[in-house]
């Protein structure tokens, strides 16, 4: 009696609870999209590197700057996929 009523406890649990998937993947060529908090970080092309874990929902990940190579670990919503021929 006390498994079916474990069992209904685990099914009653909110579906927020799962992982959120990334929206890029690694090797994918995206736009970065600073905010007026990241100074003089260079906006355009960047290719994702690494997938992060994050503490929030706004996923994270580690992306190079395509012209200058400098690395740098970035918010999801700060990043658009780039569309076209060269990517």
């Amino acid at each position: 009696m006390l498994l079916v009523a474990a069992s209904a406890a685990a099914q009653d649990e909110p579906a927020e609870d799962f992982m959120p998937r990334h929206k890029f993947a690694v090797g994918q060529a995206v736009d970065f999209l600073p905010g007026p908090a990241d100074g003089n970080v260079p906006r355009g092309k960047y290719t994702v590197q690494r997938l992060m874990p994050s503490e929030t929902k706004d996923l994270q990940y580690r992306v190079k700057h395509a012209p200058d190579g400098h690395e740098r670990v970035v918010l999801e919503s700060q990043l658009a996929a780039r569309h076209g021929i060269l990517g």
